[in-house]
């Protein structure tokens, strides 16, 4: 039988992007499991608030106004940051989950008993390790799942099961007011082109599936996009520009997700939906952990997780013939 641990108060640091944050808070229900009754609080970007509000297992989000990195630059925001961060009161433990020098300074700036992230070899940029009281060796190459609950480990000193990642319970609180809702949702667009699936691909797995197609965009370019698909697919859905709760609603109300390796498509993982992810110049092995409903395709081109060629776009040579066989393998799940 576990043994169950004292309760904590615990703040998590990963200030960004979606997709990592996403990856990030399978944590909660780890640390959950071995202490229930410990208080965990999140900091992260302001723009990412609505992401993190409903998450299971988190007590509280801090949000700050820190995109990009000049405030480090400018001393009276460092001392406004200070003051606001020394203000939320004392932490147990803070765990950098990001390896930044920007998230391990805030990890510094928190008010803390014990601080700890990656060290100098296993974290993005080494001079993080700097901040921490305790710093551990994690592989940057190593799935990037795995790397956050494998950091928790060592700074909890507990070990996980194996099954317990398999079988995790969905990160989010669902919306079912969809009900059931027989649709797919795709993700369109990426950070960069060399992640981003051919338009005339998608349009032929949307014309193979006996399913309603609601398409997702955030920026012009990638309604544009959206726009190509309903012309080669009238069935597609076009929806409106969506804020984080009207997205998670949709994603959690869909009978699957495809999408590139990027933040929507990395969602669904989280609500345990049905999802596709299809990986072309960002390596799969490390972006994305497979379950029994969640499926990964990738390029046969080998891909450096240490140096990602943004100029790769073997994406574009996957046969979408192979996704609309997974899709519909997955619906009769």
């Amino acid at each position: 039988m576990e043994k169950k641990r004292q309760p904590m108060k615990i703040a998590i640091v990963r200030l960004s992007a979606m997709g990592d944050i996403i990856q990030s808070m399978i944590v909660l229900q780890i640390i959950k499991k071995y202490s229930p009754k410990s208080t965990i609080d999140w900091y992260v970007e302001d723009r990412f608030y609505g992401l993190l509000k409903d998450a299971n297992g988190l007590n509280n989000v801090f949000y700050l106004k820190i995109k990009g990195v000049r405030f480090l630059s400018i001393p009276f925001k460092i001392i406004e940051l200070y003051k606001s961060l020394r203000s939320n009161g004392s932490y147990d433990l803070v765990i950098d989950l990001q390896g930044l020098i920007k998230s391990g300074l805030i990890s510094r700036m928190i008010r803390a008993k014990k601080r700890c992230g990656f060290d100098s070899n296993s974290a993005r940029e080494s001079l993080s390790a700097f901040f921490y009281t305790k710093s551990f060796r994690v592989p940057y190459d190593e799935n990037v799942v795995k790397r956050n609950i494998m950091l928790v480990e060592r700074c909890l000193d507990i070990k996980i099961p194996p099954e317990r990642i398999k079988f995790k319970k969905s990160i989010f609180k669902k919306n079912t007011s969809f009900n059931k809702s027989n649709y797919a949702v795709f993700v369109i667009g990426a950070s960069f082109d060399s992640k981003i699936y051919p338009i005339e691909k998608f349009a032929e797995i949307a014309n193979s599936i006996e399913l309603d197609i609601k398409v997702i965009w955030h920026s012009e370019s990638e309604k544009m996009m959206a726009d190509e698909l309903k012309k080669l697919s009238p069935k597609v859905i076009i929806t409106k520009k969506l804020n984080f709760d009207d997205l998670k609603d949709l994603i959690f109300n869909a009978r699957i997700v495809i999408g590139g390796d990027t933040g929507p498509t990395h969602l669904a993982w989280a609500g345990n939906i049905p999802s596709i992810t299809i990986f072309g110049s960002t390596p799969m092995e490390r972006n994305f952990l497979q379950t029994e409903i969640n499926f990964g395709i990738k390029s046969d081109t080998y891909i450096n997780p240490y140096k990602i060629n943004k100029d790769d776009f073997s994406i574009r040579n996957i046969d979408s013939s192979e996704i609309s066989a997974l899709a519909k393998k997955l619906l009769k799940i």
